[in-house]
C-alpha cells in the first residue's frame, strides 16, 4: 500500500485541468496545489504557523542542502523533518538532483552518481541513487523523488537521450534502495529537455519502474514558455490519470495557470519569497516594485484586493519605508503577502476547475494582472 494517494474528484470540461486530493501520513492537499520551498527546513522569513495562515498545505525541503547542513542524522534523531522543525503537515524534498543542474561547476556525473564540491567548503561528496534515498528516508518526507540529472538549456539531442536513459536506470535504483515505502511515496521524475520523442521515452521507462506518482523536471530552466507548454501538452497526457502529475520548479501567476491547464496537480518555486525578501510583491494589477519612490506616501494596501495579514494591516508607504531602514519586518511581510497571493489564486483555480470555467478565469485574470 502506497504512502501517499491521489484522488481524482473533478475534471474541468473547459480545459481538462484535474480538482484533486492527495492523501498523505501527515494529512490531505487540494490540487492543484502550490508548494512554498522550505530549502533549508524553513521557508525563509516565515514561522510555520505563518505558512498555515497563508493556506499552505505542502512545503518543499532541499536533499542537498539538509545534507550539507545540519546533517540527516541531526534530523533523524530529532524524530525526522515533521518534528525537527516543527510543522504537522505534508513535507516532499526533492532529491539532491537539481544541484546536478544547479551545481554544475562542482560537480562530476558519472554512471555511478555525482561528485559534489560543497558550496559551503569545497569539500567532495558522491550522492548516488542510493544515497539520495538513504538521506530522504533519514529526513521523513512524505513524498521523496528519485535521483535525476536535470540538464542544462541548451544540450545536443544525442546527451539528452543519455542523460534520459540514465535518470531512468537511477530511477530503477532509487526504488529497489527504497526503504521506507508505508511511510513515504518515492515519485520518479521525467526528463528529456525539450525532445518531445525524449519525454515519451522517459515517461514509458518510467512507468515500467511503477511510481505512484511523476514529476516533469527540467523546465523553466531557460526555454520559452511555448517551448514549455507545448512539453506539458505531450507529456502530461501520457501519465497515469490516477496519479500526481507535479511540475518541478515552476511558481508565476501565469504558469500556474496555464500547468493546471495542462492537467498538472503540484508546482513549486522559490519565486515568491525570493522577489518577497527584494521587495517586490504581486498584486492583482501585476507586480510592484515597493521600495520604488511612488510608495513613499501611499497608504493603501499592498494590494487592496488582498486579505492577508499585511495588507489587512500594514499600508504601502510603511513596508516601504521599512525596506528602506533595513528592517527585517519589512521582507516578512512582502514574503507573507507573496505566498498567500500565489496560494489565494491556488483556490481560485480549483474553485474555476469545479465551476468548469478555468479557460475564463484566465482571461479575466491576465486581463487584469496585464498578461494580455
Amino acid at each position: 500500500m502506497d504512502a501517499v494517494r491521489f484522488e481524482l474528484i473533478k475534471t474541468c470540461s473547459q480545459t481538462g485541468a484535474r480538482l484533486g486530493q492527495v492523501h498523505t501520513p501527515h494529512g490531505t492537499f487540494d490540487t492543484p496545489a502550490f508548494m512554498p520551498v522550505g530549502t533549508q527546513a524553513t521557508v525563509k522569513g516565515m514561522s510555520p504557523e505563518e505558512l498555515v495562515s497563508v493556506g499552505a498545505e505542502i512545503i518543499l525541503n532541499n536533499t542537498y542542502h539538509l545534507y550539507m547542513r545540519p546533517g540527516e542524522d541531526i534530523v533523524k534523531s530529532a524524530g525526522g523533518l515533521h518534528k525537527f522543525m516543527n510543522w504537522e503537515r505534508p513535507i516532499l524534498t526533492d532529491s539532491g538532483g537539481f544541484q546536478v543542474f544547479s551545481l554544475s561547476a562542482l560537480r562530476d556525473i558519472s554512471e555511478d552518481g555525482v561528485v559534489f564540491r560543497s558550496h559551503i567548503d569545497g569539500s567532495k561528496h558522491l550522492f548516488t541513487p542510493e544515497k539520495s534515498i538513504d538521506i530522504q528516508n533519514s529526513l521523513g518526507a512524505d513524498i521523496i523523488m528519485a535521483f535525476d540529472e536535470c540538464i542544462p538549456l541548451p544540450s545536443d539531442y544525442d546527451y539528452v537521450r543519455s542523460s534520459v536513459e540514465r535518470t531512468s536506470r537511477w530511477a530503477q535504483r532509487c526504488k529497489e534502495h527504497h526503504k521506507n515505502i508505508e511511510e513515504q511515496s518515492l515519485f520518479g521524475i521525467v526528463q528529456g529537455g525539450i525532445f518531445k520523442d525524449l519525454r515519451s521515452l522517459s515517461v514509458r521507462q518510467l512507468l515500467e519502474i511503477d511510481f505512484p506518482g511523476y514529476a516533469i523536471g527540467g523546465l523553466s530552466v531557460g526555454e520559452t514558455a511555448g517551448e514549455m507548454y507545448e512539453i506539458l501538452e505531450s507529456t502530461a497526457p501520457l501519465l497515469p490519470a490516477d496519479k500526481p502529475r507535479y511540475l518541478m520548479g515552476v511558481g508565476s501567476p501565469d504558469y500556474l495557470i496555464e500547468g493546471a491547464m495542462r492537467g498538472i496537480d503540484m508546482f513549486d518555486c522559490v519565486l515568491p519569497t525570493r522577489i518577497g525578501r527584494n521587495g517586490t510583491v504581486f498584486t492583482a494589477k501585476g507586480r510592484i516594485i515597493i521600495r520604488d519612490a511612488a510608495y513613499a506616501r501611499d497608504l493603501s494596501p499592498l494590494d487592496p484586493e488582498c486579505g492577508c495579514y499585511a495588507c489587512k494591516n500594514y499600508t504601502r508607504a510603511y513596508i516601504r519605508h521599512l525596506f528602506k531602514a533595513g528592517e527585517i519586518l519589512g521582507m516578512r511581510l512582502a514574503t507573507l503577502h507573496n505566498l498567500y497571493f500565489l496560494l489565494d489564486l491556488m483556490k481560485k483555480i480549483r474553485q474555476a476547475i469545479i465551476n468548469d470555467r478555468l479557460a475564463d478565469f484566465k482571461t479575466e485574470f491576465f486581463n487584469k494582472y496585464g498578461y494580455l
